[in-house]
């Protein structure tokens, strides 16, 4: 094609010393927007960077029985370094990604992901690998982070997405894989989130509660909310917890613009179960807001399946709504 690098069509893809695999991209249509794609484009990441360390086709992955099993997303965090975040990309950008992958034992893993806008015409820097310490501890600004913690899984019942059970592929490799110290450990997050149902500490006296308690219910959308092995997307989770938001941002009398114009800080995500295609959900919002920066809140839904009461996701945002776009550029 005529007047087109080859890298816009074609990401460059590598390996850095520390076994992390980078990647040079354009991000296109289908990549974001106020919507979960960019969620769902992370998700592949993982996906295709677990397939390149572990030995294992994750997209068609069978466990020694020959059943399908799939890297299922357990929790999934995204935090700004503060300028970059997922409402401020664009088609047209350039990014670079490094991915690293970290081992939990047989049947789980852990993948960290720093994404960076670059000018165009950058070159890939292969050399640049990724430090959990940055991650955690020496976030840049201009970065977006990551953290995926994975379950292989399959299903218990045929045709069925209730009581899916941990199994991994039989050719699924771990041994080699570097481990995260314990503090930087996602355990603790989101064992003390599934117990209280939120990431955040009511007690904390550096917040007020906004919204004590709102409701939705949300039927899943087949034409939507599927992907294409039957089970309830990963990246739904995100958009079916932004609709309910919405209505709770809606009740409280504020304008849609204003949502849309939010930066989101912090997003922690931990997924306790999937559904059927025909359930309904039920999702239970709360929010708070700092008491000496009316600007910062955090908002809170709880998924459960209205009909059992089955807790399927508990989710927490750390958001920003006052001078989101001028951080973001």
């Amino acid at each position: 094609m005529p007047g087109t690098e080859d890298s816009l069509l074609r990401p460059e893809v590598w390996r850095a010393p520390d076994g992390s695999v980078g990647r040079l991209v354009t991000v296109k249509p289908g990549m974001c927007g106020h919507n979960s794609l960019f969620i769902g484009q992370v998700g592949d990441w993982t996906w295709e960077t677990v397939s390149e360390v572990c030995g294992t086709d994750a997209f068609n992955a069978v466990n020694d029985r020959g059943r399908p099993t799939y890297l299922s997303f357990y929790y999934f965090r995204v935090r700004s370094g503060g300028q970059l975040h997922t409402g401020a990309l664009t088609f047209g950008d350039r990014i670079e990604t490094t991915s690293r992958v970290f081992g939990y034992g047989s049947e789980s893993v852990l993948t960290l992901h720093r994404i960076r806008r670059v000018p165009p015409g950058s070159e890939a820097k292969p050399e640049q690998g990724l430090d959990p310490d940055e991650f955690f501890a020496a976030r840049q600004p201009d970065c977006l982070y990551v953290q995926n913690f994975n379950r292989w899984v399959t299903r218990s019942h045929a045709g069925s997405n209730e009581g899916l059970i941990t199994s991994a592929p039989a050719d699924f490799r771990h041994a080699h894989l570097p481990h995260l110290p314990a503090a930087y450990s996602p355990r603790a997050a989101y064992g003390s989130a599934r117990v209280r149902q939120t990431f955040h500490d009511p007690q904390d006296p550096e917040w007020e509660e906004l919204v004590a308690a709102d409701e939705v219910e949300y039927p899943i959308d087949i034409t939507r909310d599927i992907n294409g092995v039957g089970l309830l997307y990963f990246a739904s989770y995100f958009s079916i917890i932004d609709g309910a938001l919405l209505k709770m941002w809606r009740n409280q009398g504020r304008a849609d613009r204003r949502f849309l114009d939010r930066t989101v800080l912090d997003h922690q995500l931990c997924y306790l179960g999937n559904a059927d295609a025909d359930s309904v959900l039920r999702i239970r919002l709360r929010s708070w807001r700092r008491r000496d920066d009316p600007a910062e809140e955090r908002w809170n839904a709880v998924v459960e399946d209205a009909a059992s009461g089955r807790c399927l996701a508990v989710c927490t945002l750390h958001v920003r709504l006052e001078g989101s776009n001028a951080a973001a550029q």
